[in-house]
C-alpha cells in the first residue's frame, strides 16, 4: 500500500482532470456559502470578529476618503489614518495601516466615491477579470477558468479585500507581453510598483536579459504615475509616504504588528522561531542572493520561456520580508506557466504532485503556521522554486543529449 501511495504521489496519477474540475467546484460552493454567511452573520459594515467586511480594504477606503477631503498625507499618518477608519465603522475598529505610494492614493480616492459596500464590491469586480484573462493568456485550457477561479488564494484574498488579483494580473500579462508587446510589458511592471516590494527581481532579471524596450516603458509609466501624483497631492504625499516607511518597517514587519503566521517569508519564519532581527533580516539576505544569483543564470540560459517566467513569479514572492497570504495570488502566475510547460513537455517525477500542493497551500498555510509554527507557505515556495530550476537543468540535459544523438546518426 505505501509503495502504491508513493507510486500515485511520483506519477501524479491521483490528480486526474475530473478530480481536478471535482475539487474546484467543491471549494467554489464552499467559498460561496462561507462569504454568505459571514455577511450574514455581520451587523452592518462589521463583522462577527469586530472588523470591517473585507479587512483590509478598510485602510484602501478609509485613505480614499482622506484623499477626497484634500489630505492625502494623513492616510500616512497611523493615528489619522485609524480616526478615518473608526468613523466609517465605529470607535472599536481595529487599526489597519496605509503602506502604498502615493499613486495608488488616485484608485483609493474613486472608490471612495462609492458607499463602502459598494466600493469592496467593486474593487472585487474590476480586478477578478484580468486575473482570469491573465490566466488564461498563460495556459490557454478549457479547464484554467475553472482552477484559476477555485484557486485557494482566491478566497483568502476576497476575504480581506485585498488586491492580489491586480498584482497576479500584471505580473502574468507582463510575463505573457515580455517577448511580443515589450511596450505594454513595461507599462504593466510600471503599474506593478504599486507594490515596490515585489520589484526586487524584475529589474535585475531585465537588466540581465537587456530588456531596453521594457525597462523604458516601465519607468516612463512609473514617472508619469510620479509626476500625476504630484501635481493632484502635492510635495506633502510623498515626503509622508517617506516618512512612514520607519513604522511600516517596525512595526508592521519586525515587531510583527501583522502577525507572524500571516507572512510568508523566511524572515517572518526565523522571527516565528524567536530570531533576532539582525539574524531574520540576515537569512532574508542569503535567500536574496541565491535568487538573484539562480535567476540571472536561469534568464541567461535556454531554459523554456515557461521555465523563466514560473521562476520569476516564485522568487518574488520569496525575495520580499513583507509577503502576505493573499499575496499568493501571484502563485497562481507560476503555476499556470508550470502547467503549460508541462502539458506540452510532459511532467517529471512528483512535478503533479507539487503544483497541487503548491495550489492549495494558500488555504491552510495561515493556520498550520499558527498551529505548529512550521512556514507551510514558504517551504511550498522554495521547494517550487528548486523544482523549477531543477526542470530547466534536466530540460538542457536532455537536448544536449538528443543534439549529440542526431550528429551521431547524422551521415558523414
Amino acid at each position: 500500500m505505501a509503495h502504491a501511495l508513493k507510486e500515485h504521489l511520483r506519477s501524479g496519477g491521483w490528480l486526474t482532470a475530473e478530480r481536478a474540475r471535482g475539487y474546484s467546484l467543491i471549494l467554489l460552493v464552499f467559498y460561496l456559502l462561507a462569504a454568505i454567511g459571514w455577511i450574514v452573520l455581520s451587523d452592518g459594515l462589521v463583522d462577527r470578529n469586530g472588523k470591517p467586511l473585507g479587512t483590509d480594504f478598510s485602510n484602501v477606503y478609509a485613505a480614499g476618503v482622506l484623499t477626497r477631503e484634500g489630505r492625502p498625507a494623513d492616510a500616512y499618518d497611523p493615528a489619522r489614518q485609524h480616526a478615518a477608519e473608526q468613523k466609517v465603522f465605529g470607535p472599536e475598529t481595529p487599526f489597519f495601516g496605509w503602506h502604498y505610494p502615493p499613486f495608488f492614493l488616485m484608485a483609493a480616492a474613486a472608490l471612495a466615491t462609492l458607499p463602502y459596500a459598494w466600493a469592496l464590491f467593486a474593487w472585487m469586480a474590476l480586478t477578478i477579470p484580468p486575473y482570469l484573462v491573465a490566466m488564461r493568456a498563460i495556459c490557454p485550457r478549457p479547464e484554467t477558468l475553472l482552477l484559476a477561479a477555485a484557486f485557494p488564494a482566491v478566497f483568502v484574498n476576497i476575504g480581506h479585500g485585498q488586491n492580489g488579483f491586480l498584482s497576479a494580473a500584471l505580473l502574468g500579462s507582463a510575463l505573457v507581453c515580455l517577448d511580443r508587446k515589450p511596450v505594454l510589458a513595461g507599462l504593466l511592471i510600471g503599474l506593478l510598483a504599486y507594490k515596490p516590494q515585489f520589484g526586487i527581481l524584475i529589474p535585475l532579471v531585465l537588466l540581465a536579459t537587456g530588456r531596453w524596450t521594457v525597462i523604458a516603458s516601465a519607468c516612463i509609466t512609473l514617472a508619469a504615475l510620479c509626476a500625476v501624483t504630484w501635481l493632484l497631492f502635492g510635495t506633502v504625499a510623498w515626503l509622508a509616504f517617506a516618512g512612514s516607511a520607519e513604522f511600516s518597517r517596525t512595526v508592521v514587519l519586525e515587531a510583527g504588528g501583522t502577525g507572524w503566521e500571516k507572512i510568508q517569508s523566511i524572515f517572518s519564519a526565523a522571527r516565528n522561531l524567536g530570531a533576532s532581527i539582525e539574524l531574520a533580516y540576515a537569512a532574508q539576505g542569503a535567500l536574496l542572493l541565491v535568487l538573484a544569483f539562480t535567476l540571472v543564470l536561469l534568464w541567461r540560459s535556454r531554459a523554456a520561456y515557461d521555465l523563466k517566467a514560473a521562476a520569476l513569479a516564485i522568487a518574488s514572492l520569496l525575495a520580499t520580508p513583507y509577503v502576505l497570504d493573499y499575496d499568493l495570488m501571484v502563485l497562481a502566475v507560476a503555476i499556470a506557466f508550470l502547467v503549460r510547460h508541462g502539458f506540452t513537455n510532459g511532467f517529471r517525477d512528483y512535478e503533479i504532485t507539487l503544483l497541487a500542493l503548491a495550489w492549495i497551500v494558500p488555504l491552510v498555510a495561515r493556520n498550520v503556521m499558527a498551529a505548529t509554527g512550521i512556514p507551510l507557505g514558504l517551504l511550498v515556495l522554495v521547494a517550487l522554486y528548486l523544482l523549477t530550476l531543477r526542470r530547466a537543468s534536466t530540460d538542457s540535459v536532455a537536448a544536449d543529449s538528443s543534439a549529440q544523438s542526431l550528429l551521431r546518426k547524422a551521415p558523414g
